[in-house]
């Protein structure tokens, strides 16, 4: 039974929604300075420190995404490096490790991914995140969640009315989340199929249609049928 669950990038914003939902499990958030993925000192001393029967990494380089492009280097420590450290220190210790990745490791070309579908990241923030999934694949006990995922209220004074996605907001995502906790494997979480616009439109109405024009693929939604599934059973 899981029941400690240590929280890498414990300050962030999806840690902040996670914060406020009572549940079964103790979550212990440790921030970037707490908990440093790239020290395995750091996470030795935390693991030893809180004895966890889990792992949640939430840690990592996100947001702007042309940070990727500009400080590859970056990326590379914060999402693959960090993330293959704290697997290793897992599996010596045979404690679960769930992961968040994203949807952009699907190529976005046809929409409707399931969990098993090739791969092709089409930025360079997805390929940081599927380089670190490699690591995590290896290790079975492990959850990697492929999250579409945003901060409410919606930040941009304009959505995309030409992108299909499966946005939903951090406060929903944590709540339906708190429910797949025990489960292995892959799992796409996300909302309702509909496009970047309309989805921001329902919480602001004075959003602005805005087109892609390439900087993101028109079909990057995912088929949520194995979540949906597990939320029943």
């Amino acid at each position: 039974m899981l029941k400690n669950i240590v929280v890498t990038g414990g300050n962030g914003r999806f840690a902040q929604e996670l914060k406020k939902i009572k549940c079964k499990y103790n979550f212990i958030f440790r921030s970037k300075k707490q908990l440093n993925v790239l020290s395995m000192s750091s996470i030795t001393k935390n693991i030893k420190n809180f004895k966890p029967d889990c792992i949640l990494h939430l840690a990592g380089l996100s947001r702007p995404m042309s940070i990727h492009n500009k400080n590859i280097q970056r990326s590379i420590d914060l999402n693959i490096i960090g993330t293959a450290n704290l697997v290793k220190a897992c599996s010596e210790r045979n404690i679960k490790i769930i992961f968040f990745s994203t949807n952009y490791v699907y190529p976005g070309k046809k929409g409707n991914y399931k969990e098993h579908d090739a791969l092709l990241p089409w930025n360079n923030y997805g390929w940081s995140k599927l380089g670190a999934e490699s690591a995590v694949q290896m290790y079975k006990n492990s959850l990697i969640i492929r999250a579409c995922m945003t901060e409410r209220p919606f930040t941009h004074k304009s959505a995309f009315q030409d992108v299909m996605s499966n946005f939903i907001f951090h406060d929903e995502f944590a709540k339906i989340f708190i429910k797949i906790i025990p489960e292995k494997g892959i799992i796409n979480m996300g909302g309702k199929i509909q496009t970047i616009y309309d989805f921001a439109k329902k919480n602001n109405k004075n959003i602005k249609k805005a087109y892609s024009k390439g900087l993101l693929p028109e079909k990057i939604y995912m088929n949520l049928n194995k979540l949906n599934k597990l939320i029943k059973r």
